[in-house]
C-alpha cells in the first residue's frame, strides 16, 4: 500500500496585500517543503495577488488557486472572474462553494454544481467545499446535508482522463474565529461517509480533505486519520512559519 500524500493548503479570504503576498511567498519558496514529495502544498490567495503569487511560486511544486470562479467563460458578470481569467493569471486550482459564499451570498447548490463543471472544463482543479451548519449538526442532519451538497456539486461534471475534483469538508460551525474544531475521529467518520457517496455518485474516488479551526495543537491528529487526504487550513497557516510548521508536523508524523 502506498503512503498517503496529503494535500496541505491554505485560502487567505480577504487577507494580505500584495507585499504581504510576495513575502510570504519568499519564505516559503525558499523553504525546501516548497520541493517535497510528501505532501502536496497549495496556497490561494485573494484575486488581487493571484498573479504575484503564482509568478513567485512557480519554480515550487506548490499549487496556487483562486478563492472563486463564475461559471461563464466571459460576459456581462460585473465584479465576476471566469475559469479562463483564472487560469490566465496562472492559477491551477479553484475554491468552490464555501460556507461563507455559500451563507452570505447566497451561493445555491446548483450555482457550486456550475462552477465545479466549469472549472474542470478549463483544466482547472476544483476544490470544493462542503460542511454542515450548527443547527443541521445538532438536528443530526449532517450527513443529509453532505450527501446533498456532494451529489449536486458533481451532478454537471464531464468526466474526462484528468478531471480533477477534491473535496474538503468544513463544518460551518468550526470555521473562524470562536469555531470549535471537530474531533478527528468524528471528522474521519463523516470523511468516510462522503467518500461513500462520491463512490456511488461516479464509481471512482476522489479526494476529501479536512478543513475547520485546523492548528498546531490537532493537525497531526487530524491528517493521520484514514479518510482525510489532506488539511485545508485558515488563519493558523497565514504566516509562513506557521504554515510551514504544520507541513512538517504532519510529514514527520506520517514518515
Amino acid at each position: 500500500m502506498t503512503a498517503k500524500r496529503p494535500f496541505i493548503g491554505t485560502s487567505w479570504k480577504m487577507n494580505k496585500t500584495r507585499a504581504e503576498a510576495a513575502a510570504f511567498c519568499a519564505t516559503v519558496a525558499a523553504s525546501r517543503l516548497a520541493d517535497c514529495e510528501a505532501a502536496q502544498l497549495f496556497v490561494i490567495p485573494p484575486f488581487t495577488a493571484l498573479v504575484e503569487v503564482a509568478g513567485a511560486l512557480a519554480g515550487t511544486k506548490v499549487l496556487v488557486g483562486a478563492q472563486n470562479a463564475h461559471w461563464a467563460d466571459a460576459g456581462a458578470w460585473t465584479g465576476e472572474i471566469s475559469p479562463l481569467q483564472v487560469k490566465d493569471a496562472g492559477a491551477t486550482l479553484v475554491e468552490i462553494g464555501h460556507s461563507e459564499r455559500r451563507t452570505f451570498f447566497n451561493e445555491t447548490d446548483q450555482a457550486v454544481a456550475l462552477k465545479t463543471a466549469a472549472v474542470v472544463r478549463h483544466g482547472l482543479a476544483a476544490l470544493v467545499c462542503i460542511g454542515d451548519t450548527r443547527e443541521e449538526y445538532e438536528a443530526g442532519e449532517t450527513d443529509a446535508a453532505l450527501r446533498r451538497q456532494t451529489e449536486a456539486a458533481l451532478s454537471k461534471v464531464e468526466w474526462q482522463e484528468d478531471t480533477r475534483v477534491i473535496f474538503a469538508y468544513e463544518p460551518v460551525w468550526s470555521i473562524g474565529e470562536g469555531g470549535t474544531p471537530a474531533d478527528p475521529a468524528f471528522a474521519d467518520e463523516k470523511q468516510a461517509a462522503v467518500k461513500a457517496v462520491i463512490e456511488a455518485a461516479i464509481g471512482r474516488p476522489l479526494p476529501v480533505l479536512y478543513g475547520g479551526s485546523v492548528n498546531p495543537e490537532n493537525c497531526v491528529a487530524l491528517a493521520t486519520r484514514p479518510h482525510i487526504d489532506g488539511l485545508f487550513i485558515g488563519r493558523s497557516a497565514w504566516d509562513a512559519a506557521g504554515y510551514l510548521g504544520i507541513v512538517r508536523q504532519v510529514i514527520d508524523a506520517m514518515a
